[in-house]
């Protein structure tokens, strides 16, 4: 009997053969497995970042460290010797507060009800510690770190919003009462003021007032009770007024509207920041000057790089290119409160509208400052005005704005 050599061939299995046995996972496996999700669940990864608020952000971002170098690189090779000393460190603080928003979008932002109230503490402390710190130019605001400067109020800002939104989310149907929705917010501003006051942060105090105002009415606050606020506020300043206890304010007052009409050799003196920031503004026309052509930066504006930044913008980029800039910012705002409006929880839509307002907040004041419709009081301009501390905060809480925008997906799908 020959045998076959040929390999034996493969018979196709049986209809009624039991089915392939899956090994079961080990118990120590799956210990592992389970307690290696239970850690990243703080970093879930959920649906895709939304791509149209994101290329905003970073356009905006790369807009603002353009114009910022273009209007800042002759004072800084003036009083650093270095023309790129301001873009090299506004250039990093991008960079570590774009990782940063990033990293918190795939943050479940609900952690943050826990933080609300321990961050709204630490924002105080920090409020009282930059009193004890060297001034600057007169005013107390930053805490020295060694390689930055950290802004209180730009915490406080944050802390204020968070707060807010916890509560408002936490006793929404008592909101329109006084004991649940305007009580609490007088316990917050009062302190938060009087410290700013001493700093002294004028201009942190109106934003402050005016990111309260948002959140309580976006929470539930009846109209009313803003009515009884606004004339009680409008009174305190009146009699600080009367009384000399806004010295500091009432200086600032000076030649309000008046920068461009000599009264006298002192109010002229005290207005030429902002008369420099509209003769720039008025020498870029409807086309501008190009690129780099400005005149007014070259040591005309103080500080250019800070608050005024955007008067180069317009002398440099005309009113088309400012005009452009300012409807990438409306853009940001209406997508940012957009994705806040699509959450499935009150927490998660009062918090995005909270820090989305304060962006809007910021550009419609300093428009108004370099233009003299507001008086001088130190209003940065998002993504723009050179400061570490501002930049970071405000990409960490456009990262807060993308987890928002995440979880909606989420639970949408």
């Amino acid at each position: 009997m020959r045998l076959d050599s040929s390999p034996a061939r493969k018979l196709p299995p049986r209809e009624d053969a039991p089915a392939p046995v899956t090994p079961i996972r080990s118990s120590p496996d799956r210990k592992f497995a389970g307690a290696v999700k239970n850690r990243l669940k703080l970093f879930s990864i959920r649906l895709g970042l939304d791509m149209t608020f994101l290329f905003l952000v970073i356009l905006l971002v790369i807009i603002g460290l353009v114009m910022m170098f273009s209007a800042s690189y002759p004072s800084a090779l003036e009083y650093t010797g270095n023309s790129y000393t301001y873009l090299l460190r506004q250039g990093m603080f991008a960079v570590v507060g774009i990782v940063l928003m990033i990293v918190l979008s795939y943050f479940d932002y609900h952690y943050l009800h826990k933080l609300a109230f321990p961050l709204l503490i630490v924002a105080m402390v920090m409020l009282v510690i930059v009193l004890f710190m060297p001034g600057v130019n007169g005013v107390h605001r930053w805490i020295p770190l060694g390689f930055f400067d950290i802004q209180a109020s730009e915490v406080l800002k944050f802390a204020v919003v968070l707060f807010l939104a916890h509560w408002a989310s936490n006793n929404f149907r008592s909101m329109d009462t006084f004991r649940y929705g305007v009580l609490p917010a007088i316990i917050i501003f009062i302190p938060s003021a009087v410290l700013l006051y001493f700093e002294p942060h004028y201009s942190g105090i109106v934003i402050v007032a005016l990111l309260m105002v948002v959140m309580l009415f976006v929470g539930g606050v009846k109209i009313r009770y803003f009515v009884i606020a606004g004339g009680g506020v409008g009174a305190l300043v009146l009699l600080l007024a009367v009384t000399g206890k806004l010295g500091y304010a009432m200086e600032r007052l000076d030649g309000w509207g008046q920068a461009l009409t000599f009264v006298n050799k002192d109010l002229w003196d005290k207005t030429y920041q902002t008369r420099n920031s509209l003769y720039a503004i008025g020498s870029g026309g409807i086309w501008g000057q190009g690129l780099g052509q400005s005149r007014q930066k070259y040591l005309y504006i103080p500080e250019v790089q800070n608050d005024f930044v955007f008067s180069v913008v317009c002398e440099e980029m005309g009113f088309i290119g400012a005009l452009i800039i300012l409807c990438i910012f409306a853009l940001l705002v209406w997508r940012g409160i957009t994705l806040s409006m699509r959450s499935k929880d009150k927490f998660g839509t009062l918090l995005g509208i909270g820090l989305t307002s304060q962006v809007g907040l910021q550009v419609i004041l300093n428009i108004m400052v370099i233009t003299d419709w507001l008086p001088n009081t130190g209003i940065s301009l998002p993504f723009f005005s050179y400061g570490g501390s501002s930049l970071i905060m405000l990409l960490a809480q456009m990262g807060i704005i993308l987890s928002i925008s995440r979880t909606a997906n989420l639970e949408k799908s």
